[in-house]
């Protein structure tokens, strides 16, 4: 079994790491807070609550694998949702088209910002800052006040729920009630099995690694680093107008407040899923286990009656201690073993 885990992969090793806590986590909480996290319904209710978030961290960690950083999402999801509502509510748009203008906005911010920070070579983190706040700026500009959408086709999309058959679960009252999960949750799945592919089984995602381990070598492989790096912008840019237009669909209103801090959210999953910041090392699957760890912390912290904001705060910085850590050792791991 040693054998085993020494000779695994950083990136296997951090996943597994990562599945293990959450699934300890999740079995201490069916202990310690009762039989309420038994029902299937309170699992599927942890991916309703964070479809979108899942979407934003597979962006995020893409981005991360290649050594960069995006924090302009969490503002995208809230100009994403504002335009999406306003289109719908005042201009009596359809949903075909507000979903064009999601994916617009993020094809938009994925080429400028891909483009600055591929080819002008500015560092992401100013470049992604830059857009958080122009994203923030516009949505205030679109609209100042807080409103729930009321389109008919938009609320009926909204309030779909797929029925996962043989999971339910008897009420209080003696009746039997199925088990859901939201549209977006079945959007989220589909994204991870996508990005898990691309990045395990297509040249493009074998370039992501090799730009993020070592840019020289990549550049000595053939490997086009500015087109590279470009593309792994873009497409977290695509995700974080999917995730935005998910986040809408939960949430169903626009407002210039929403998905404050979702980029911090996204970038914690993906370090706690086993993404490196330093870049080269990252899982997709990790980052959706991540997303779960994260949710489920706060769950506990909520159950415990911890509902100060604070004691989230101070849990998930915890462990994001604990991870980071965590791949410190990894890290020195790999260079013992490249030394010998």
């Amino acid at each position: 079994m040693a054998k085993k885990l020494k000779n695994m992969s950083d990136s296997n090793l951090l996943l597994l790491i990562t599945i293990v806590v959450f699934v300890l986590m999740y079995a201490g909480a069916i202990m310690f807070q009762g039989k309420g996290f038994l029902k299937p319904q309170t699992f599927f209710n942890i991916l309703n609550a964070n479809a979108a978030l899942i979407i934003l961290s597979c962006g995020l960690s893409l981005v991360m694998i290649t050594g960069g950083i995006d924090i302009s999402v969490g503002g995208m999801t809230a100009l994403v949702s504002m335009c999406c509502a306003v289109y719908l509510d005042f201009k009596g748009g359809n949903v075909a088209v507000s979903m064009l203008i999601a994916l617009c906005i993020g094809l938009a911010f994925g080429i400028v910002q891909g483009f600055l920070v591929a080819y002008l070579d500015i560092q992401p983190f100013i470049v992604t800052l830059a857009g958080m706040f122009f994203a923030r700026g516009m949505t205030t500009i679109v609209n100042t006040n807080p409103f729930n959408v009321a389109n008919e086709n938009f609320v009926a999309l909204k309030e779909t729920r797929v029925i996962v058959p043989g999971m339910g679960s008897v009420n209080k009252l003696g009746k039997y009630v199925d088990a859901y999960v939201e549209i977006g949750v079945i959007v989220a799945l589909i994204v991870v099995i996508l990005m898990f592919l691309m990045l395990k089984y297509t040249k493009l995602g074998r370039a992501f690694y090799a730009v993020g381990g070592n840019k020289q070598s990549a550049l000595m492989l053939g490997i086009n680093v500015k087109r590279t790096k470009f593309l792994s912008h873009l497409i977290c840019s695509i995700l974080g107008a999917i995730g935005g237009y998910v986040y809408f669909l939960h949430v169903g209103s626009g407002a210039a407040s929403h998905a404050q801090g979702a980029e911090m959210n996204a970038i914690a999953s993906s370090i706690i899923g086993g993404t490196m910041l330093t870049g080269g090392v990252g899982n997709i699957v990790g980052t959706f286990f991540g997303v779960l760890s994260l949710s489920t912390i706060q769950n506990i912290v909520s159950s415990a009656g911890l509902d100060q904001a604070w004691w989230t705060g101070i849990t998930i910085a915890a462990m994001l201690c604990i991870f980071l850590v965590i791949q410190s050792v990894v890290m020195a791991r790999k260079h013992s073993q490249v030394k010998k």
